[in-house]
């Protein structure tokens, strides 16, 4: 769906009739077979490498993604989803054998994996070619049909994508659009439904999937606490904590987001985040290639807002008419800063200190659950309090985000921070159905002693396997005479 904007009455009978389009598709079988999945990859990584410059553009048009960053960070990271999924779409196709218990014996149980059918695939601005991408990726190995929404926040890359995906993958559907959109899209009847932005969405998402009782996969944010002691490599962990925070001007959902310091670490990483800073995006940042720009005003004003408490270690320093926001360090943030209380998503780090790594799990624990977790640390107490002693959607020790880059790694939040994961194999499972496969010949019919009419003999045997298979149900065993009642 593309062109000129159709009206709402067009809008009505398109998206329908999308959907319609591809469910008879996905009815054909033409998506299932190997050769059909491997096909709609190979086309995902053409599509990636005949088109690069125009996705620089388009990631620029509407993030001012240096060319460095675009490739790191989106292209670089759907192509090695795509290979992944290339190298080992066949093995995971391939039925897993399970065993079957003794008194079931002689047969034979498999799972078999199969497409959930049409698939709805809503993406959001922040990244707005990789988190539309990686989920197709798994979309369309586990053998699915897919409408994607593209969001209209970064309309260079939705353009872009409405254009090219149709010509390099068969039964994708694009719908460009807004609220209205994606409000007609919740509408239709999908088998599996993927959402990637924040919890207020997500919660409509939700509502809207449990109508038809489409399973949905939500990943959100949330606040993504950094620890940090004094048996870090204080250097290093500057490094590393500037560049996760300040990638993609701080609008990344796994960013750091704010920092818990002990006191004997504070100083030093006081002292080395200002100059780390200046090493990265130059004197001034608003120069660099390499830093980025808010995607919209609105976010612009509400990040502005965010600087108001603290005091100022770095940065601070915004244009409204660039929508640019300068790489910028509080300290000394009040816990109930409207800065510690919302999902940063920009340039804004604040750092708070902390007693110790106890103080530092019980303020974690007092919010949300985070999507993310880091802590630089060298001191094995400390890594094995926060690994037994807090949740999140996943743990690193001493560096932000690179987790994404793991493929055999489940991504996914916990509770406010999403629900479900994905990439490489956990991609393919997300969308497929794990369907169990029994098969028990005839011949010897060894389950003639479960028939009516029961016997003292048949329930010996009955009581016997049960209590063998599921030790806490089939004990205390009682006669069949026995009428009497009891816990």
């Amino acid at each position: 769906m593309t062109g000129t904007a159709p009206s709402v009455t067009q809008q009505h009978q398109e998206i329908p009739e999308t959907v319609i389009r591809l469910r008879a598709t996905f009815d054909t079988g033409v998506t299932r077979p190997a050769a059909w999945r491997l096909r709609q990859l190979r086309g995902l990584r053409s599509l990636l490498t005949n088109h690069t410059r125009s996705i620089e553009k388009a990631l620029y048009d509407d993030l001012r993604k240096g060319r460095t960053e675009s490739h790191l960070t989106e292209i670089g990271g759907v192509l090695a989803e795509v290979d992944h999924a290339l190298r080992y779409l066949k093995r995971w196709m391939k039925p897993q054998r399970v065993a079957v218990p003794l008194n079931l014996k002689p047969a034979t149980a498999r799972i078999h994996t199969e497409p959930l059918g049409v698939c709805l695939i809503i993406a959001p601005w922040n990244y707005p070619l990789t988190l539309t991408l990686n989920p197709l990726v798994g979309a369309l190995a586990a053998g699915n049909a897919a409408v994607v929404k593209p969001s209209e926040l970064a309309p260079a890359t939705s353009a872009l994508l409405a254009g090219l995906l149709p010509r390099y993958t068969e039964a994708v559907a694009v719908v460009e659009g807004a609220v209205e959109e994606t409000t007609l899209l919740l509408e239709q009847r999908f088998d599996h439904i993927f959402y990637t932005g924040n919890g207020t969405v997500g919660r409509i998402v939700a509502a809207a999937a449990a109508r038809n009782l489409t399973p949905t996969t939500l990943e959100l944010g949330g606040k993504s606490p950094a620890f940090i002691d004094e048996t870090a490599d204080m250097a290093t962990t500057a490094r590393r904590l500037a560049w996760g925070k300040f990638t993609n001007a701080g609008q990344t959902c796994v960013a750091p987001d704010y920092v818990l310091v002990t006191p004997s670490a504070r100083n030093s990483l006081l002292s080395a985040l200002p100059g780390t800073i200046r090493e990265m995006f130059g004197p001034d940042p608003r120069t660099s290639s390499d830093y980025g720009r808010i995607i919209n005003d609105r976010h612009f004003q509400r990040l502005s807002g965010l600087m108001a408490e603290g005091d100022l270690l770095a940065g601070g320093v915004s244009d409204v008419e660039e929508r640019y926001i300068a790489p910028t360090v509080l300290i000394d943030v009040p816990h109930s800063a409207a800065v510690m209380t919302e999902e940063i998503f920009g340039p804004i780090l604040p750092i708070l200190t902390v007693r110790d790594v106890d103080e530092a799990i019980d303020f974690i624990n007092a919010r949300d659950k985070p999507l993310s977790l880091y802590a630089f640390t060298r001191d094995k107490a400390a890594r094995r309090a926060l690994a037994d002693r807090t949740s999140s959607g996943g743990l690193v020790y001493n560096a932000p985000m690179i987790h994404l880059g793991v493929p055999n790694l489940p991504f996914g939040g916990v509770g406010e921070s999403g629900m479900g994961a994905y990439h490489g194999r956990t991609s393919f499972d997300t969308f497929s159905h794990r369907k169990p496969v029994l098969s028990k010949p005839t011949r010897p019919d060894t389950l003639r002693l479960i028939y009516a009419p029961h016997t003292s003999r048949s329930f010996a045997f009955i009581a016997k396997a049960v209590a063998r298979t599921h030790p806490l149900l089939g004990a205390p065993h009682r006669s069949p005479r026995d009428r009497t009642t009891g816990q």
